[in-house]
């Protein structure tokens, strides 16, 4: 069973930078295919960045050019380095894993097979 942690989220104002962390533990954690997605109150959950177990990227066209996702398969962490935040990126940022996503899927919720709590992350204007 794979366990998902994330850490590093706080209220920061709009321009600041944040890093989020998500720990993964369990089996084979390098060969899962891991994203962030995040919701904010009243909206659904949005994705916003997947990296593959071979390091392959996508990333919402909303935060392209200021979120950066990458991974530690040694240290068995994933990162969301957000920088130029907005209050419109306020929202429990969640870290999601799977051992398979097919084709175009990553940005599909059901797509995912473990799922962290989640960390708030508050941007103030």
């Amino acid at each position: 069973q794979v366990q998902l942690i994330e850490s590093g989220g706080g209220l920061v104002q709009a321009g600041d930078s944040l890093r989020l962390s998500c720990s993964a533990s369990g089996p084979t954690r390098a060969s899962l295919t891991m994203s962030w997605f995040r919701q904010a109150p009243g909206k659904e959950r949005e994705f916003v960045a997947v990296i593959s177990r071979s390091g392959g990227i996508k990333v919402s066209d909303s935060v392209k050019g200021r979120f950066t996702i990458s991974r530690d398969n040694a240290e068995n962490t994933m990162y969301l380095q957000m920088s130029s935040l907005k209050p419109e990126d306020t929202a429990v940022y969640y870290c999601a894993a799977a051992w398979t996503v097919s084709g175009s899927a990553y940005y599909i919720v059901g797509s995912y097979d473990y799922w962290g709590l989640g960390t708030q992350v508050t941007v103030s204007s």
